[in-house]
């Protein structure tokens, strides 16, 4: 009997272990997302020229979005949105202290949306890249930039 009463408590253990587990929120890209969504945030460029930029939100989730959305002074938003399995490449416009880092899709496959424009329209748009303003990134941060996103776009084809 006591042989019984320990192996189920051995399975019930196991189980329960199974369950929580299936559970758990980490994805098969959260290493990556978690990294690329840092550094972006720590290179980010708020001021960029031709535009100032009161708040920005920028999130890269596990699930394979890259979400970025802009708020400017003069209080037009702007969205854009792609998800990682139309990843094609990057590519960086400037110098170490100040750049460009340009997201490219496959295709048509970046959601652009204006809102509060001072036309007076919203618009629905689709474009083939996202561009992120970016400060004070060496090249071998691009390197690993271009990499992690590579990776996270070849787990979720998976």
């Amino acid at each position: 009997m006591k042989k019984f009463t320990i192996s189920l408590k051995i399975c019930s253990f196991t189980l329960l272990c199974a369950v929580f587990l299936s559970f758990s929120s980490y994805g098969p890209t959260e290493e990556e997302a978690v990294y690329v969504q840092q550094k972006l945030y720590n290179h980010y460029n708020a001021e960029v020229s031709g535009k100032s930029i009161k708040k920005y939100e920028l999130h890269v989730t596990n699930t394979g979005f890259c979400r970025y959305k802009c708020f400017l002074n003069s209080g037009k938003i702007e969205y854009f949105s792609f998800n990682l399995l139309k990843y094609k490449e990057i590519d960086y416009a400037g110098t170490t202290q100040t750049g460009t880092l340009i997201l490219r899709t496959k295709g048509d496959d970046v959601i652009v949306q204006t809102y509060n424009d001072s036309k007076g329209e919203d618009v629905d748009s689709m474009s083939t890249f996202m561009v992120i303003p970016l400060k004070n990134i060496e090249p071998e941060e691009l390197n690993d930039l271009a990499e992690k996103f590579q990776r996270m776009s070849e787990k979720l084809h998976q």
